[in-house]
């Protein structure tokens, strides 16, 4: 698998990662009166036993790391819990001397990935165990597959006990009865549900204990189900009983310590760093608190005095605006009023919580505002084009600010700039405009059963050049300084080398161009965006990407399509091109794509794309994201495509989980800026897409009422 990350979002990704006190009772702590300890087990799973699994659940939104070692092995896991009653976990495990197969010499080290995913079924009640069932390695090679169902009840404020049934793994000591047949071979390329043997073969009882001794001392016993078949065949260990015993101490709530005895012969030790994605660093903000709603006088609005001042007072007026909301860290794009109204159009550098942006553009309107201005209108622009409008009465904003934000929310209305007369005209002071930004960065490959993992690192230097409304001129160049990506192997492939030469594209320690594109953004109608990028779009491809999107501002709905002509990038990475015909085949000129996005409203993000990918093939990509309304976002993709799976090569088709990181969340201060990890299957060449920057959807509907509503609490912040 590879993962990479652009600029500094992986540096910012480790400087985050975790720090104590992040979590959100992430161990000991009492709930209901009652001392508890939710642990992660040596699968790094959420549980309080060993081995073997519990019904007990993470908090929503948290995140753990764990690393578990006993002779020989080696289990790198990372849990998420997206929401109150489903765990999920990723698991890379290595483990030393195993044959996979029979007939075969043993591995020096064998890498196995694996997902696990645990459903709640039942809540624990004063009478009732908690209830939940699960799949271990339920997408992988199957070594560490096992289905389970259990039960975990609190007995007093200290001790829990863990019952369970097991299948595959967890029902290979002891067994007792039968549900089918179930294969026991390894998938050879793996990353396929392993649906074929869910709850077949023997089954078997497993049991276990846990006492919170103190608050930070936690001791723990189970009756293990796992006969450890294959690696006892193999002469990795011996199982000698399946009684295991263990403790965890609590260093802090981030941080927690785990030592083991397992099978009567090994000793094992974990380490788990957990955080929670709703828990910031510095609770509240560190933000400056913005300037009060100003309350006009009674009988003000009536004063209409001050509109024979003409364009004189006018630019008076936008002044006294533009200087409020530079305070704010707010750009003004666009003025225009008339007695009684206003429309501001701002550009939002600084606040990754639209809502605030909004609420502070609002309190700064009613102390720059003559009095009889009543009805305030704020469009937010995004790449230089109008995206959302909200608009206010002033007399709801001085009679609701120390009210509910709900309230407010109910009193605004949104709509498409478009669709609204009287839009302001982009200031001539805003454009042109040059940002420009310089830092490290690090690009990393994981998963290489050769090395599981590798980097580049170096220096790059990022520039913007805003030519006008909806025009940029966008540049990167970055100098690697150290690393070993130039190893990744190449594999075999039957398909176009569109993704699994980046060893050579990582060779050169001269500096590369990472992107150089001319970009327009614009409005061809109500409802309607749209995108054309030019130029040198990533780093292996140069050419041309046009996109449209559909999304009306109040809708959960939007659709889009993208069409990218492209030819591959000398490995140098400077100026030249290659031609599309490789020695595995001719890289098609033309992909794209048709997608649909959709807001299920209780926090998941859902997109379907279906389309031609880079190599010629055809297919789909599903993701799903758990977004939270700190800007926090985990989720998962999976793309199937034309290509068989032993076309594709070892992981059977493209899939992988990203997430992003605001680092406003780690920081207490309001900044756009954020740090984007995408960890995916190793660069295969089926199922690969053009990376474009700023593609319309992610700009835009942080800007629409579904999305904004989410953090509408902001406003008065």
């Amino acid at each position: 698998m590879s993962c990479f990350s652009r600029g500094w979002s992986a540096a910012i990704a480790l400087a985050l990662w975790p720090l104590p006190g992040l979590a959100e009772e992430p161990g000991t702590g009492t709930q209901g009166g009652r001392l508890t300890t939710t642990v992660t087990d040596s699968y790094g799973a959420p549980g309080g036993l060993i081995d073997m699994p519990s019904a007990e659940m993470a908090p929503e939104a948290q995140i753990s790391t764990t690393v578990s070692h006993y002779d020989g092995t080696t289990k790198t896991t990372l849990s998420f819990q997206p929401t109150r009653w489903l765990s999920t976990s990723f698991r890379y495990s290595a483990i030393r001397g195993l044959r996979p197969d029979p007939g075969r010499p043993p591995y020096d080290t064998y890498y196995d990935r694996s997902f696990d995913l645990r459903i709640r079924l039942l809540e624990e009640t004063a009478t009732r165990p908690a209830v939940a069932l699960g799949l271990r390695d339920f997408v992988g090679t199957g070594l560490f597959g096992g289905e389970y169902i259990v039960a975990t009840k609190a007995i007093g404020k200290r001790l829990r006990f863990t019952g369970g049934l097991g299948w595959g793994r967890l029902g290979s000591h002891g067994a007792f009865a039968n549900t089918g047949t179930r294969p026991t071979s390894l998938l050879g390329e793996g990353g396929i549900p392993t649906h074929d043997r869910w709850f077949r073969g023997d089954v078997a009882g497993f049991a276990g204990l846990s006492y919170a001794a103190s608050e930070r001392l936690n001791l723990k016993l189970e009756y293990s189900s796992d006969g450890y078949e294959r690696e006892v065949r193999d002469g990795i260990t011996r199982h000698k009983s399946p009684w295991n015993v263990g403790l965890d101490y609590k260093v802090s709530e981030a941080f927690r310590l785990s030592a083991y005895s397992l099978n009567g012969s090994e000793l094992g030790v974990s380490a788990t760093l957990s955080l929670n994605a709703r828990k910031p660093v510095v609770t509240g903000g560190a933000e400056a608190a913005p300037m009060p709603v100003a309350p006009r006088a009674a009988g003000a609005a009536r004063d209409l005095g001050w509109t024979s001042g003409g364009a004189a007072g006018t630019a008076r007026l936008r002044e006294s605006v533009a200087s409020g909301l530079r305070t704010e860290g707010l750009v003004l794009q666009g003025f225009t009023h008339d007695a009684t109204s206003a429309h501001v159009a701002i550009r939002n550098p600084r606040y990754d919580i639209r809502a605030q942006a909004v609420g502070r553009t609002a309190r700064v309107l009613t102390r720059t505002l003559p009095a009889s201005i009543e009805m305030l209108t704020i469009t937010q622009v995004e790449q230089g084009i109008p995206t959302s409008a909200v608009t206010l009465r002033r007399s709801d904003l001085e009679r609701l600010e120390h009210r509910s934000a709900d309230e407010i929310l109910a009193a605004a209305t949104f709509s498409d700039p478009l669709s609204i007369g009287g839009k302001p005209l982009s200031l001539r002071e805003t454009y042109p405009r040059f940002d420009w930004s310089v830092g490290p960065f690090l690009r990393f490959s994981v998963f290489d059963p050769d090395s599981p993992v590798r980097a580049n690192g170096g220096i790059a230097l990022k520039a913007d050049y805003h030519i006008a409304p909806g025009w940029r001129a966008s540049g990167a160049v970055s100098v690697k300084l150290f690393g070993d990506l130039d190893d990744v192997r190449t594999v075999p492939t039957k398909l176009p080398r569109v993704r699994s030469n980046v060893g050579r594209y990582s060779a050169t320690n001269d500096p590369t161009l990472d992107h150089l594109t001319l970009a327009h953004y614009g409005r061809p109608g109500k409802d309607l965006y749209s995108r054309i990028t030019l130029g040198y779009l990533e780093k292996m491809y140069a050419g041309a990407s046009g996109e449209l999107l559909w999304k009306p501002v109040g809708s959960r709905l939007a659709l889009g399509a993208e069409v990218n002509y492209v030819v591959p990038r000398d490995f140098d990475q400077l100026f030249g091109t290659r031609s599309h015909r490789t020695r595995t085949g001719t890289i098609p000129e033309v992909n794209g794509h048709i997608s649909a996005y959709y807001d299920f409203q209780n926090g998941f993000h859902g997109q379907l794309d279906v389309g031609r990918y880079l190599a010629g093939d055809w297919g789909a990509t599903v993701s799903l994201d758990r977004v939270f309304a700190n800007g926090w976002r985990i989720g998962a993709y999976a793309t199937k495509t034309d290509v068989s799976a032993t076309a594709f090569g070892e992981g059977s088709f493209d899939k992988g989980i990203r997430i992003t990181i605001p680092l406003s969340w780690g920081v207490g201060q309001p900044t756009r800026r954020r740090s984007d990890l995408v960890i995916r299957s190793l660069s295969r060449d089926g199922g690969a897409r053009l990376h474009v920057d700023d593609r319309l959807y992610e700009n835009i509907r942080d800007t629409h009422r579904p999305e904004m509503a989410k953090s509408w609490g902001k406003f008065w912040r």
